[in-house]
């Protein structure tokens, strides 16, 4: 097999997956043992270089002259399989280095994730990588494979199912195990995967700097990768970036969202999962498809492999079922894709083509399509002509694979996808292969389910709308980088850094005596809220320092002593510097912004409605700082609650143009402190009717330390 034209000499990746030679060190001459498959499997798929078994013990290996070391291989070798034992890895990887080796894949086992030891030895590993250059996938993996090269570097027995159809799918996995599951479930299904990389312990080569790759390879169109952890962020974040400049859909699957998961992940491959919300915002800030199971993945990689993203979210329904329109009908909507109904003059032709069809959208031809095939077409032409609609899914069971049907309606599938090339048509059969291939020649992806095939037009429709947008701008500038005071910093403090960054904070005064809280309540206009003033008490309402709506100056009086005295009794220890004293704020909607600082993407921005939103749904959302309003604005409507921000039953609209930029003042300040900021939190900040801005009513600053 030929390779490709790829220009690997300042790719440090092509050797590794595109290679000109290999060798197995530690290779069998048993065919089913995990230093035999390897050679036997690349073989069997006529790779056009040469393979060079390195095993001292044996003078051939299945047929193939063996070589004592690596040192002793006669010709170049651009990457070579190492299946030794753990011990002697660390001294196998040195001689391959020497050897001048490009790319190395570590089968063995036993490294970071058996503890101390087996880390220390991944990380002299790793050393050799950084220090020679030579590439090193491992250890701890199943391989690689390139299904086009007949390259098949890995010893997973998945292939003994069937041999991986060569396509236009890059599929990248953390999990050896898990990567063959998903490489065979491809292979059954029909879905080509041209690259395949198990990057196990990821001493070197990790799953974003493999996204990158395959973002930027001719050869691949859709990537596909599942991941436990994520160590380097500036990696991951230019491989997506990458992926959506050359418009290649990322489906990623992301484990350990629970704290079981995360627990498991830590003892799987040693890498740590980190805050799965925190990756979710990832994920939507770079338009990344994030799966959560096998099927959604593989359904989403099949279809998006046909490489048609719609430009809406508009989808029309046709069915040979009313019973199976409404069922996808109500999946349609619950994912938030617009079953717009037809025209009236569409409906109308529609009915004098079948008086008694339902045609508004659900479209149901019912079954007298059999006495009357040419409806599949006629209500197509009508549908795509008349609809907008960028995306038909049409349910027609076996009835498109009876013989007498099949022609007709690939047929009329044909011309509508000449007529209309840039609209997903998704078909629900039941059928032979030979069928199913047959339309799917036509151009229409194939599902047994309508409601898998819905799903999969909500996804692409999610690729239409990311690839027709910019990325968020995170290279925004802050204000300037002036290091942050000393902690513990005082709410006062606190306020004033954010309203340099360009927030807005409720109008307060600083008081030390009840006489000075009395006429800072006079003056600001009653009612008032008090609080105790305290750089060492952090969270105010938790020991009863908080008092709201104060009326009169008697009521400030009394309030200002029982804020101290319950302050002094919960913290005897803590330096009082008084209350302060601010308007109340009514009306609007109370949110809570904040930031913290995690330790795979650095500064984090989070967004959520108030009270039992947070605390008891959880209904909130992460954006890496810093972004834009653009994104703000997208953060802020993936909340459940955003109705109550939009105006819902007659409440006036929150200022949304206000707290979006808010949020990105938030971010700016963040990205600007990511060496100092520990933490930060504005709760509650109510968002007022809309013109009328954001106020933070109380803050948190944070030091690291």
């Amino acid at each position: 097999m030929a390779a490709t034209d790829t220009d690997t000499s300042t790719d440090s990746l092509g050797p590794l997956l595109e290679p000109a030679s290999i060798a197995i060190i530690g290779a069998s001459n048993d065919p089913t043992r995990i230093g035999g498959r390897p050679l036997l499997y690349t073989r069997d798929a006529g790779f056009a270089g040469p393979i060079y078994p390195v095993n001292p013990n044996r003078d051939s290996v299945q047929g193939l002259p063996s070589f004592a070391s690596i040192g002793e291989v006669p010709g170049p070798v651009d990457t070579a399989i190492i299946a030794v034992p753990a011990p002697a890895v660390v001294e196998t990887t040195e001689a391959c280095a020497a050897a001048g080796v490009k790319a190395v894949i570590i089968f063995s086992a036993g490294f970071a994730e058996m503890g101390d030891d087996g880390r220390r030895h991944q990380t002299a590993i790793g050393q050799i990588a950084r220090s020679t250059g030579m590439r090193i996938v491992g250890p701890n993996c199943l391989g690689v494979y390139n299904a086009n090269h007949g390259f098949f570097g890995t010893f997973t027995s998945t292939f003994e199912a069937g041999q991986p159809r060569p396509g236009r799918v890059g599929l990248v996995s953390q999990s050896g195990a898990y990567g063959s599951h998903l490489s065979l479930l491809a292979t059954l299904r029909g879905i080509g995967i041209r690259f395949w990389v198990t990057t196990g312990n990821e001493c070197d080569v990790d799953v974003a700097e493999t996204i990158g790759w395959f973002a930027d390879h001719p050869d691949v169109s859709v990537i596909v990768a599942y991941a436990e952890g994520i160590r380097d962020r500036d990696r991951l974040f230019a491989s997506l970036a990458l992926a959506h400049e050359r418009r290649k859909p990322v489906i990623f699957q992301k484990v350990g969202r629970t704290e079981v998961g995360a627990d498991a992940v830590r003892s799987h491959t040693a890498s740590m999962a980190g805050s799965d919300a925190i990756y979710d915002g990832v994920f939507r800030q770079f338009g990344v498809y994030r799966a959560t199971n096998t099927e959604e993945m593989l359904d989403i990689a099949y279809t998006a492999s046909f490489g048609i993203f719609p430009a809406s979210r508009r989808v029309g329904l046709m069915s040979i079922s009313g019973g199976v329109g409404v069922q996808m009908a109500d999946e349609a909507v619950e994912r938030g894709l617009d079953v717009a109904p037809m025209s009236d003059a569409a409906q109308a032709k529609l009915k004098a083509a079948l008086p008694f069809a339902a045609p508004r959208n659900p479209v149901d031809i019912t079954a007298h399509a059999f006495n009357d095939p040419g409806l599949v077409g006629t209500n197509l032409d009508v549908m795509l002509a008349e609809g907008t609609y960028d995306s038909i899914v049409a349910f027609f069971t076996y009835v498109a694979a009876a013989k007498a049907m099949v022609g007709p309606i690939s047929d009329a599938l044909r011309a509508a996808k000449t007529a209309y090339p840039r609209c997903l048509l998704v078909l629900s059969i039941v059928g032979p292969p030979d069928v199913i291939t047959r339309y799917e020649e036509a151009g229409c992806p194939v599902f047994e389910d309508p409601t898998r095939a819905v799903r999969a037009v909500d996804a692409l429709a999610h690729f239409g709308d990311v690839f027709a947008r910019p990325l968020p701008d995170m290279t925004a500038s802050g204000p300037p980088v002036v290091p942050l005071p000393a902690a513990p910093i005082g709410e006062a403090v606190a306020k004033a850094l954010l309203v340099e960054a360009g927030l807005r904070v409720v109008d307060e005064r600083a008081c030390a005596t009840t006489d000075a809280a009395v006429a800072a309540a006079t003056t600001l206009g009653f009612p008032v809220a008090l609080k105790i003033a305290s750089s060492e008490i952090p969270h105010k309402t938790d020991i009863g320092g908080v008092m709201l709506g104060l009326d009169s100056p008697e009521e400030v009086a009394q309030a200002f002593a029982d804020v101290t005295g319950r302050a002094r009794m919960a913290h005897p220890e803590a330096r009082l510097d008084g209350v302060l004293v601010s308007r109340m704020v009514t009306g609007g909607v109370e949110t809570i912004m904040g930031v913290r600082y995690d330790p795979t993407f650095g500064p984090v921005v989070m967004f959520g409605l108030g009270g039992i939103f947070v605390e008891v749904l959880e209904d909130v959302a992460f954006r890496v700082a810093p972004f834009d309003t653009a994104e703000a604005h997208r953060m802020m409507r993936e909340l459940r609650g955003f109705p109550l921000l939009d105006g819902v039953r007659g409440r006036p609209r929150g200022d949304l143009d206000a707290t979006a930029s808010a949020l990105a003042a938030l971010s700016r300040f963040a990205a600007a402190h990511a060496d100092g900021l520990d933490s930060a939190e504005l709760n509650p900040v109510v968002v007022l009717p809309e013109g009328q801005g954001v106020v933070a009513l109380d803050a948190l600053v944070v030091p690291k330390g």
